[in-house]
């Protein structure tokens, strides 16, 4: 904290020790309970945080409601003045008018204290710089510049404090581990209503970026040093290091990830070392559950992740469904991709196995991929795939006289991942979205020729304190000249609680005859939604009002809308989502009810 000295101009205290005589001989006689203190004179909307420390600097509200003694009282009610005044002084008002006065009735008084805030004190003289090597750095010349209060502004403590404190972390965050105060004062004249500033800092050195030291007993020697992507020798900055932590972090191998730099270890030529203590969290996840789907039936669930299966931070992940009617296993390998961009080698095998009323599906898949972070909002997958699918639809409920269709495709597809909000967990602001590119050649391991891309988009507008806007939007079309060779997996399909509110799982969009009207998939998708979320007085309930519209479609576009409300709960996991739509075109369920879990980024 800065030293704040207070001038005072000569005063006859003659007369103010004859008052305080006469105020305690009236309150001498004091004895009783305080029901209430009652604060008046300040404004309760702008004056709330000089009111609320008002009462926590208030020995009185201590005592609400307890029988005090007659000279406890009596002191108490001589202290309310100078709490009160005190309290006030942060806000940057030295010369309050204060009354405080204590009704009673019988043995029960209240207290009321009067508060005129006076003139605030204002900021007359200010000198705030930095020396040293960081007088060129242009991050604290800005900070130097949006320090505050300024000449002629209200001398606020906590402002005050904290412009410092952000100056004094910058310092440290760019390498100025030898940065000290060489001049730290405030002095208030309290007569002139007036502030005098003199703040200086000298930043020493500026040190450099060392020897990165990890230190862990499980993973062979280097393998975390292509996550070091500066040079040694280059300036220090926290930034680099906070990068380094996210990138361990992202590897999911440790439970404490500890980054020290040791400053008071550097050479001669100022390079910092930085000690990386990690420690290894549980080398197996199991997880178990149960499902149930309206078309799927009841089911199983079971999976088992290893962090990691040898000394090289290789990883396996498989994954069972298992329900009465869909079946699905996955499993991966993933191996660590350093070079170039962060992220990793995946190999993966899945095979699912859909057997419902309308439909007949088994395929297989395997993918070979490599995945990257470009950079803090970029993320991209690169893959090969090869997909085997065999499907047949049922005439009304019966698979008989059915022929099954089957396609093989092998296709390089991207997928790119853009994320740019302020708060991940729960946006208000920014943009979110993702692309899909694939494609494949008839001939070169594919039954035909296609070209396929999707986009989704997602826009976060805030309004007012807390509620929210979220715009979405989604399009994709497929160029091929024989969609039925296009299995099922890789049509487009509307309808259901991530596409059109209102309608079922992939209820919108060609469908077989009727009863059944199982959808087909189609080449094309549209989808636009808009979505407004109130939150009841900022808390963590609130409601939301909808309208989605799109169509899944070949040729022409038969575009279907839904409208509703939903429930919102900011959850400690995540929002959660309870939504009604109903469907506006014919749809097969006058209603429909979506439980969601998680923010959909």
């Amino acid at each position: 904290m800065g030293r704040y000295a207070v001038r005072m101009q000569p005063k006859n205290y003659a007369l103010p020790l004859m008052f305080l005589s006469l105020v305690t001989a009236s309150v001498a006689h004091a004895r009783g309970t305080i029901d209430k203190v009652e604060i008046k004179g300040l404004d309760k909307g702008d004056d709330a945080e000089m009111i609320e420390n008002i009462e926590v600097s208030l020995s009185l509200y201590d005592t609400i409601g307890k029988p005090q003694g007659e000279s406890r009282l009596e002191y108490l009610l001589s202290q309310a003045e100078r709490q009160t005044r005190e309290a006030l002084e942060p806000f940057g008002y030295y010369n309050p008018v204060i009354k405080v006065d204590s009704p009673r009735e019988g043995e029960n008084l209240r207290v009321v204290i009067q508060v005129d805030k006076g003139p605030p004190t204002l900021v007359r003289r200010e000198h705030i710089d930095i020396t040293g090597p960081a007088q060129l750095d242009q991050y604290l010349q800005e900070d130097l510049e949006k320090f505050k209060p300024r000449k002629g502004q209200r001398f606020e403590h906590t402002q005050y404090e904290a412009s410092k404190i952000t100056v004094t972390r910058r310092l440290a965050e760019r390498g100025y581990f030898d940065a000290d105060y060489t001049q730290r004062q405030v002095q208030v004249t309290r007569a002139d209503n007036a502030a005098d500033i003199d703040l200086t800092w000298d930043s020493g050195r500026r040190y450099n970026m060392g020897d990165i030291r990890f230190h862990q007993d499980y993973f062979v020697d280097k393998l975390f040093d292509p996550l070091v992507y500066w040079e040694k020798g280059s300036y220090f900055h926290e930034g680099k290091l906070d990068r380094l932590r996210e990138s361990l972090t992202k590897l999911d191998y440790f439970s404490v990830i500890d980054i020290q730099p040791r400053p008071d270890q550097a050479d001669a030529n100022g390079d910092v070392p930085v000690d990386v203590n990690l420690t290894r969290a549980k080398r197996s996840i199991y997880t178990a559950g149960l499902s149930y789907g309206s078309e799927s039936g009841a089911g199983v669930r079971g999976g088992l992740e290893r962090r990691f299966l040898n000394n090289r931070g290789h990883k396996m992940n498989t994954q069972l469904d298992y329900a009465q009617k869909r079946k699905s296993l996955v499993t991966s390998y993933r191996i660590p991709a350093f070079a170039w961009l962060d992220g990793w080698y995946a190999f993966t095998a899945s095979a699912y196995d859909e057997q419902t009323d309308y439909i007949d599906l088994r395929n297989f898949k395997l993918s070979a991929s490599r995945s990257g972070e470009i950079n803090e909002h970029w993320t991209a997958i690169a893959s090969i795939n090869a997909l085997r699918e065999r499907w047949r639809y049922a005439s009304g409920t019966e698979f008989n006289d059915a022929l099954y269709t089957t396609s093989t495709l092998v296709y390089p597809q991207l997928v790119a991942d853009y994320v740019n909000v302020d708060d991940e967990l729960f946006p208000r602001r920014g943009i979110s979205g993702s692309a899909t590119l694939r494609g494949g050649v008839e001939g070169v391991g594919s039954d035909t020729s296609f070209v396929q891309a999707n986009m989704v988009l997602r826009w976060y507008v805030p309004i007012g304190d807390s509620d929210r806007l979220i715009l979405r939007g989604e399009g994709g079309t497929t160029w091929t000249s024989d969609l039925v060779a296009m299995p099922p997996s890789l049509r487009f399909f509307a309808g259901g609680d991530r596409s059109i509110r209102g309608y079922a799982f992939r209820e919108v969009g060609p469908r077989t005859p009727a009863p059944d009207k199982f959808a087909l998939g189609a080449k094309n998708l549209v989808v636009g939604s808009a979505e407004y979320e109130h939150y009841f007085k900022g808390g963590p309930w609130g409601a939301a009002v909808f309208v989605d519209t799109g169509s899944a479609f070949d040729n022409t576009i038969d575009l279907h809308t839904g409208v509703g409300f939903g429930v919102r709960w900011k959850s400690p996991v995540g929002p959660v989502r309870v939504d009604i739509a109903h469907g506006l075109n014919d749809p097969d369920s006058q209603f429909q009810l979506y439980l969601n879990i998680g923010a959909d980024l």
